[in-house]
């Protein structure tokens, strides 16, 4: 499977590959919704923003994106393909966009970008793992043409403690519609 790592932009998304430049700039971001950090996984909203950033850059298995908003140029979340596989599969996840591009059609069109990049590049699957409590995001990637495949039951213990259930869904290469 090629790179996956690359400048990816399409109307009011681009997609930048992570760099010491975004730290701030996100920390900023994540900081204006300290409600959504009790159904992720990590805290990027408060003290636990440098360990998780830490853990993001260190893993070999994630490919870490800084999302911006094309219309102000300002950096407003970040973004994930993770567990890329021999086998053509890669999930996306990890992302957290800023309350004030929520709606509207900018997640829909990052996760595009993102999608259409992995097909591209020979993947034939997508995966989102999403936290069962998370109904905006089961929404989101219901919408995309996404299929739930089932729970896995109490799979991750998110920094609050929670040992959460995680519902896992899919969508083949041919199943895209765009």
């Amino acid at each position: 499977m090629a790179d996956l790592l690359e400048v990816l932009e399409h109307g009011p998304v681009r997609l930048e590959p992570f760099e010491d430049r975004h730290l701030e700039p996100l920390r900023a971001a994540c900081a204006r919704d300290q409600e959504i950090w009790q159904i992720y996984v990590v805290n990027l909203g408060g003290d636990g923003f440098d360990a998780a950033i830490a853990m993001f850059r260190a893993s070999q298995e994630w490919v870490n994106f800084a999302v911006i908003d094309t219309a102000t140029g300002q950096l407003v979340g970040i973004t994930n393909y993770i567990r890329p596989t021999l086998f053509g599969v890669v999930e996306i996840g990890g992302t957290y966009i800023d309350p004030s591009v929520r709606g509207g059609g900018f997640n829909r069109a990052m996760k595009k970008l993102l999608i259409e990049n992995a097909f591209a590049k020979g993947f034939v699957k997508i995966e989102f793992r999403v936290d069962i409590r998370n109904a905006r995001s089961k929404a989101a990637v219901t919408k995309l043409g996404a299929v739930r495949e089932g729970t896995i039951r109490q799979d991750m213990v998110t920094w609050t403690g929670h040992r959460r259930d995680t519902a896992l869904f899919g969508l083949l290469r041919d199943e895209w519609a765009g």
